[in-house]
């Protein structure tokens, strides 16, 4: 398939630029991939469509404040850091992009804070926007983390125009966040309110998890007519042993095994056995899922309205089978469905 037939037309106001009132009750519109089916439902019904012994898989990875304000030496002009994933905590290094990126050079020093209690040199240039700091700080790491916090503030995407409010601290981020080092929230697992896991654990529903740390490889804007040569970025993911050993047992039982997410979808995809089962893993993938593409571990998925060309959008197409996706995504668009981070959700079955 190529980029153009991916194409449609996303009106700006189905953006969402905030979140629903409460996790659970966004839109879900339900994908039945065997009846080509559409239905409309609320986020919370999504517990009508499992049993006892299906698998959820959530990844728990955790957004920081990654997105921080400086000025440059000598000309004092404004310059936004955005920290994407650190190189070396002993020496302080971080990926970051910058912005305006015309005005960095290697050499110069950035400073943070009121009192200029933060500064970083940048060292290398290593993509037409991106660089690489050293942040120069005395004190010890957990110290330099905490001023990094505090310092830094909630990487909302950049179309979302309005100001950050407290909520987005909360709500831009899942209930069960729990390993630093994410650059932009996994958005499906954000309609997961606490009630609802509690619901599911109650009705037999195993819930397991693996940590995808989400870069803006994850965004990456499509280029290319020819999918097969886009690259995506590496992103860091651990599966951990206990969560394979619940998917595969699902997997022999012939339950439904459900990824939460397209981050889950690539971070289980990276890891397959020969024999079709889910192995522990602690590395980096850059898979780029598009179709048509057979996959081995999850027979169900939720997911976000994606932007037109996205990669997101494309693993949608590839999972639920691209006419009927597109028809949904028409079908979302005529009823008013949120999209992006902050929107409403898809149940692929």
């Amino acid at each position: 398939m190529k980029l153009s037939h991916f194409k449609f037309d996303l009106p700006k106001e189905l953006i969402a630029e905030s979140p629903s009132k409460n996790r659970d009750e966004c839109k879900l519109m339900v994908l039945d991939r065997k009846a080509g089916t559409i239905k409309h439902k609320k986020f919370k019904d999504i517990i009508n469509y499992f049993d006892d012994g299906d698998v959820f898989l959530f990844n728990d990875t955790k957004v920081f404040p990654a997105r921080m304000y400086g000025n440059k030496e000598k000309t004092g002009a404004k310059i936004e850091v955005f920290l994407l994933r650190e190189l070396n905590a002993e020496s302080r290094l971080w990926d970051v992009l910058v912005d305006p990126a015309r005005k960095i050079r290697i050499g110069n020093k950035l400073y943070f804070g009121n009192d200029d209690a933060l500064v970083a040199e940048v060292i290398d240039n290593t993509t037409s926007r991106g660089r690489t700091l050293r942040f120069l700080f005395d004190g010890d790491y957990e110290e330099f983390r905490k001023v990094l916090n505090e310092m830094g503030e909630t990487p909302l995407p950049k179309y979302i125009k309005r100001e950050i409010n407290e909520s987005d601290t909360e709500r831009f981020q899942t209930v069960f966040a729990k390993n630093e080092g994410a650059v932009a929230a996994p958005s499906a697992g954000m309609h997961f309110s606490r009630e609802l896991l509690k619901k599911l654990e109650i009705k037999g529903c195993d819930l397991a998890y693996i940590t995808l740390h989400v870069g803006l490889g994850t965004f990456r804007t499509v280029e290319v007519e020819d999918l097969t040569k886009h690259k995506t970025d590496s992103e860091q993911t651990i599966i951990p042993e206990v969560t394979c050993n619940r998917v595969n047992r699902a997997i022999d039982e012939g339950k439904r095994i459900c990824a939460v997410g397209t981050t889950v979808m690539r971070s289980i995809e990276s890891s397959v056995s020969t024999s079709g089962l889910l192995k522990p893993y602690d590395g980096w993938t850059n898979k780029f899922i598009f179709p048509p593409y057979d996959f081995n571990i999850a027979n169900c998925m939720v997911t976000n309205f994606h932007t037109p060309e996205s990669t997101l959008y494309m693993m949608a197409s590839a999972f639920g089978g691209h006419d009927l996706v597109v028809e949904a995504y028409k079908t979302a668009i005529k009823e008013n469905y949120k999209f992006l981070t902050y929107g409403d959700a898809m149940l692929i079955i």
